[in-house]
């Protein structure tokens, strides 16, 4: 199988101009906080704009820096800090495996190459069809459970035995082929 290696180049195509509805969110997160604080909306904005077009651009940065009357690299800084930011298009389920040293310590790296093997991409690729990206992970907070990961920022998997993992690859894919159906 063939990968796509996104995480080296952007998209350079600029996009369109911001939604108005996705404006609107926006200034729904920035009431939350007193005018002098609306910084503090950003990681909201962030995730917004994310869940509209599935990551984040260099662009998008730029807009929720004019946004928020805020510099773009201090928007950069915040989206380049959290992983669960995307910078760049990934699959349709995003894998981030726990390789931190507790996890090493229980099989962490052991998921990952698993994981690398399996879907016949190196961490930090997306599968050819699109459906997975691979990414390692700082620590989830789960060490007890390792190995773990976290599918799409939101899902968290524990004990993740190769069998473990075979079945949830295995799952992924088949909702994945139900939705063509």
């Amino acid at each position: 199988m063939t990968s796509s290696t996104h995480h080296d180049t952007a998209p350079s195509a600029p996009s369109a101009p911001l939604k108005p509805v996705i404006l609107e969110r926006f200034a729904r997160e920035v009431a939350k906080y007193p005018e002098a604080g609306k910084q503090s909306a950003v990681m909201a904005c962030l995730a917004i704009v994310q869940q509209d077009e599935g990551y984040v651009s260099l662009q998008r940065e730029r807009e929720i820096a004019e946004y928020l009357g805020m510099a773009p690299i201090a928007v950069h800084e915040v989206t380049t800090f959290y992983n669960m930011y995307n910078q760049h298009p990934v699959g349709k389920f995003k894998l981030n495996v726990c390789t931190n040293l507790p996890c090493q310590l229980r099989d962490g790296v052991t998921a990952l190459v698993h994981l690398e093997k399996r879907l016949g991409i190196k961490m930090g690729e997306t599968t050819a069809d699109g459906v997975f990206t691979l990414q390692q992970s700082e620590c989830l907070g789960a060490c007890a459970d390792s190995p773990v990961m976290l599918v799409n920022d939101r899902t968290m998997c524990s004990f993740m035995s190769n069998d473990k993992l075979d079945q949830l690859i295995e799952g992924l894919r088949g909702s994945v082929k139900g939705e063509a159906a």
